[in-house]
């Protein structure tokens, strides 16, 4: 039997070595590639904790993510563990392209501090812990 997969662009603690990624590996998900988007999306830091991104017509920035190839029966339960805010869309990839990704909803990131200019989560938390 064929387990039918999609490709999930993920932007933070579900990324390698990360907090949440853990719960990439239970569903059986495999990386695929590093890779970013597509320079329409910002990026803020939620509590310092996670990330979340959404997409905007002007002022955005490329951002890295990672790809993984992710069984469909996984998908849900990826969702379920993501902190509230987060949900499942497409995102346009540097190359034009679109996956489904991790994206956040307009409400979460309110009051948050903006982290686009760092171009990801990793180089935000990099910054974070030298600083």
């Amino acid at each position: 039997m064929t387990t039918s997969t999609t490709l999930l662009a993920v932007n933070g603690t579900l990324m390698r070595g990360l907090e949440l990624n853990p719960n990439m590996v239970a569903v059986n998900a495999e990386f695929v590639r590093e890779d970013s988007t597509d320079a329409c999306y910002r990026l803020w830091s939620i509590g310092d904790r996670h990330p979340a991104m959404i997409r905007v017509k002007t002022g955005g920035g490329a951002v890295a993510l990672e790809v993984w190839r992710v069984p469909m029966e996984g998908l849900g339960t990826l969702l379920l563990g993501e902190p509230a805010g987060l949900s499942i869309g497409k995102v346009q990839l540097a190359d034009g392209s679109e996956v489904l990704g991790v994206i956040g909803e307009p409400w979460l990131v309110e009051a948050q501090p903006e982290i686009t200019r760092f171009g990801g989560w990793r180089a935000y938390i990099a910054q974070r812990h030298t600083s």
